[in-house]
């Protein structure tokens, strides 16, 4: 029997978890599971108030991708995928929020069985106004399936001010930006080689040629005019192809962007949330190299 891979685990800092809000679940699950394939199962018991369905690929745990979720009684806000923040001791690391310039606006709580926690949780709006969550977790580690399609990809902090966001975010999380790796790339120290020790063996050696720190990178912190907001992204094969699917499904593309890395679209789904469709379109040089055999 081949033994069972270990799951994904995220230290401190490093986004893990997202999920939908939408008193519609049963819409989300139709939209989603035909845009991306997944499989979904309910996490709350019959009779429980609300609902909170966990998609995966495969309709097991170590492929869980994401999850939809019916919001608390008299929540009024838009409906979003919100990006969960993984910490160490949510109790401590939402009791600093006020003092960095944001708000708690739910207090850490424990979530799922007594007996076997999911984790714990905390609400927080940061000091610009974006809404996001604490994650300390307990069973759930967070996202097991990540940057194949069908699945998440990477979390960014729109913001017209970065470095007032980094002066929130860095304290908070350990977050640190190094101008070598590009505008917008927010790092962890120390993330690359914990996938090293973990889930991914090979990504200094894959990652040889590109900057030092790059495998540390866990989010982006982006400049745009508007509220302060973050925006999800999830992988997909064919941009053109996902989001015509995402079309027919109800959904409205709004843009439609090719970058050096990307071909990418903004879709708002037909719940009223916005996420970001991206295909990973490397230039010729890259694959040329990928292709190249190693040096003995």
């Amino acid at each position: 029997m081949a033994d069972t891979p270990a799951p994904r685990t995220y230290p401190h800092g490093v986004p893990s978890w997202l999920d939908l809000e939408t008193r519609d679940v049963d819409g989300a699950v139709a939209f989603y599971g035909a845009l991306f394939g997944w499989r979904f199962a309910e996490m709350l018991p019959p009779g429980a108030p609300g609902r909170y369905v966990v998609a995966s690929l495969d309709g097991t745990e170590a492929t869980a991708v994401a999850a939809v979720a019916t919001p608390d009684p008299g929540f009024e806000g838009e409906v979003a995928w919100h990006t969960y923040l993984a910490v160490d001791d949510v109790d401590a690391a939402a009791g600093r929020v006020a003092a960095l310039g944001g708000r708690v606006s739910s207090p850490p709580q424990d979530v799922g069985p007594p007996d076997r926690p999911a984790g714990r949780m905390a609400r927080f709006v940061d000091a610009q106004g974006a809404p996001a969550r604490l994650w300390q977790a307990g069973t759930r580690p967070g996202a097991q399936a990540v940057n194949a399609p069908g699945t998440w990809n990477f979390s960014n902090l729109v913001t017209p001010d970065v470095d007032a966001a980094l002066r929130f975010y860095g304290p908070l999380l350990g977050w640190e930006r190094s101008d070598e790796l590009g505008a917008g790339m927010a790092r962890v120290p120390g993330y690359g080689d914990h996938l090293a020790r973990t889930v991914d063996a090979g990504i200094h050696e894959r990652q040889e040629h590109v900057p030092p720190g790059f495998a540390d990178v866990v989010a982006g912190v982006l400049p745009g005019g508007g509220p302060a907001h973050w925006s999800v992204a999830f992988a997909v094969g064919d941009r053109d192809a996902s989001a015509a699917v995402a079309e027919r499904g109800g959904a409205v593309v709004l843009d439609t962007q090719d970058t050096e890395w990307t071909k990418e679209a903004t879709i708002r789904d037909p719940l009223g949330a916005e996420l970001v469709l991206s295909q990973f379109d490397p230039p010729e040089s890259f694959v040329e190299a990928e292709r190249q055999p190693a040096a003995d």
